[in-house]
């Protein structure tokens, strides 16, 4: 199914888009800023593998029981988040990296969705 290859390809981009990110940031910034920027990269793909598990659970619990909304807490998906976030930051703090740097790394993800996007559009003719 051509959903599966482009849900498959935006990890990938994630991971390009964060190295090729983190290098430009090394050029510019020198490598205290690349190495957040490459850290909030890492958050974002981890952030997406959360999202993506939590939805195909969502899915297969919905087509288990077609007649019953599925019953799933967010609860646990938000736990597992904040714990990394809250990692995430004490250790950007405590290392002196900069928190606005791995900010900007973490919008590697919209990036990649939106490549993906732009993909599509070019190769399926999609209107």
């Amino acid at each position: 199914m051509e959903f599966d290859k482009g849900i498959a390809r935006v990890p990938v981009l994630i991971g390009l888009l964060g190295l090729l990110g983190s290098g430009v940031v090394w050029g510019v910034w020198g490598i205290s800023y690349s190495v957040a920027f490459l850290v909030g990269a890492v958050a974002a793909w981890f952030n997406f593998r959360l999202l993506e598990s939590f939805v195909n659970k969502l899915g297969r619990l919905a087509a288990a029981e077609p007649g019953k909304p599925p019953r799933v807490s967010g609860i646990w998906l938000f736990i597992q988040f904040a714990l990394f976030v809250a990692g995430a930051f004490v250790i950007l703090r405590l290392t002196g990296f900069n928190v606005v740097a791995a900010l900007c790394g973490f919008l590697v993800c919209p990036a990649a969705v939106m490549v993906e996007i732009v993909y599509e559009l070019f190769t399926y003719g999609h209107s």
